[in-house]
């Protein structure tokens, strides 16, 4: 007898009074989410062509630059030799009229004197006695617009030899840029998450080749109804469990700006811990929020404050006059750090007992030391 009466008074004296808190609401939404790599892209043909080679198959690891998928270029090397025959030719021809330029520039065609038979001398005599005197008494020639007409002749000529040049030079640029082309590089250091060619295979510009992607790091993509964007920010941490079974804390990254038209959804994106482990395309659950913080407030108290062996949740809660009263109260959700969400029946500016004895009724209070 006296070892219950013990127990009796030791659960009299752990009961203490405390208040009713008020706390944010943590109801949340559960959307389902796909794991994707940090960065992904795909890799597309831009010439036309056989595949020649393929570095790997898909979980083949790359770093930056290297060479992942080659085109045939044999069509673009046999072009390229040609424009470099075309090449050499149009350097000849640019010496060739720079050196026409240059003759004609210190020996004038006009004033060559052994142009014609007899030592030259019906040339001597056209150039001393007829020129002269056209020059200056029937004012139809003029000797200096002679020259100046064949100098003209010549630069063009150096200008048209020039500018095929360049022509030539600028198409195996092009080329050289084709056969760069040929072959699909890793823009970054990561994986090949699938590849879509053979060797052999013909493609076209743009058929997609690889899909490549940087999976040190890994992000969660969801679809959010448009009704629950609005209580997101970028940098919130949000839970999250990983096929059902890993539960891990996740941050949000990126809210794209539009929505879908279709399904009125927003495509976010979280990212996860550099040590979750988890692979692209893995299915995960992220618990979003349904109010704004500090919107909504719930009143929640101790487990430990409702009395046990009753069939309705009820408590005791503390008057003025220090005195107690039975209260029912209407349940919620359960928290994560022992306490209970009470819908109904108590406010936040309350005190309720806690751990009272299973046989405290209204009017009981804890004892005062």
């Amino acid at each position: 007898m006296l070892s219950i009466v013990g127990e009796m008074l030791a659960v009299a004296r752990a009961a203490e009074i405390v208040r009713v808190e008020a706390v944010t609401s943590l109801s949340s939404s559960v959307l389902g989410s796909t794991v994707i790599p940090y960065r992904e892209v795909t890799l597309s043909a831009q010439v036309p062509g056989a595949v020649k080679f393929v570095a790997g198959e898909a979980g083949s690891g790359f770093n930056q630059g290297d060479v992942i998928v080659r085109i045939d270029e044999s069509q673009l090397t046999a072009k390229r030799n040609a424009v470099l025959a075309q090449i050499a030719i149009a350097q000849a021809t640019v010496q060739n009229s720079q050196a026409q330029y240059t003759r004609e520039l210190i020996s004038p065609r006009s004033k060559d004197i052994g142009a014609m038979p007899g030592f030259g001398l019906p040339a001597m005599f056209d150039m001393t006695m007829v020129r002269p005197f056209a020059d200056s008494m029937m004012g139809n020639y003029d000797s200096d617009m002679g020259r100046y007409s064949d100098l003209m002749s010549s630069a063009t000529g150096v200008s048209q030899a020039q500018s095929n040049l360049q022509q030539a030079m600028s198409q195996l640029q092009e080329i050289d840029a084709a056969l760069g082309d040929a072959k699909s590089v890793a823009p970054f250091e990561g994986i090949v998450l699938e590849k879509l060619v053979e060797v052999g295979d013909t493609v076209q510009p743009g058929q997609p080749l690889i899909k490549f992607g940087y999976v040190k790091y890994k992000r969660l993509q969801a679809d959010v109804p448009s009704g629950l964007v609005g209580n997101l920010r970028v940098g919130m941490i949000i839970p999250a469990k990983l096929d059902s079974k890993t539960t891990l804390m996740v941050k949000l990254s990126q809210i794209y700006p539009v929505a879908d038209p279709s399904r009125h959804t927003v495509t976010v994106k979280f990212d996860l811990p550099v040590d979750a482990v988890a692979a692209p395309g893995m299915y995960a659950e992220v618990y979003l929020p349904e109010t704004q913080t500090g919107d909504a407030k719930i009143v929640v108290i101790p487990k430990t404050a409702l009395l046990r062996g009753r069939s309705l949740p009820s408590v005791l809660v503390v008057k003025n006059d220090n005195t107690s009263e039975l209260r029912l109260v209407r349940l919620g959700a359960e928290q994560e750090d022992g306490k209970v969400e009470v819908v109904s029946g108590l406010s936040a500016d309350e005190r309720v007992v806690d751990k009272p004895p299973a046989t405290a009724s209204s009017g009981w209070m804890p004892p005062v030391e």
